[in-house]
């Protein structure tokens, strides 16, 4: 397995909606094989993708951008989302 990361990370929603960077196509990978919601063939597509980029035989920036487009038809994209009720709750308990 590579250690080669994204150009740029894809900020998705977790758990109660707060951010994580996916920076590899391992991590996106590990996101998409544990993904509960529906899979269509934006999800195959990026699965498929992120595995090859992850051992080395595809093209990282391809699977990113397959990443990006399946979160984004999932929901799940951070960029197109207002800020969770818990994200802010978190961050305001975090000292300044």
């Amino acid at each position: 397995m590579t250690a080669r990361n994204f150009a740029a990370p894809v900020s998705v929603l977790v758990g109660l909606g707060f951010p994580y960077d996916v920076e590899t196509p391992w991590q996106a990978c590990q996101l998409l094989s544990e993904w509960s919601g529906s899979r269509g063939p934006a999800h195959s597509l990026a699965l498929a993708l992120c595995r090859d980029a992850s051992i080395g035989t595809g093209d990282p920036e391809a699977a990113r951008l397959a990443f990006e487009t399946f979160a984004r038809k999932a929901g799940i994209l951070a960029a197109e989302q207002p800020a969770s009720a818990a994200a802010v709750t978190a961050r305001s308990a975090l000292p300044a």
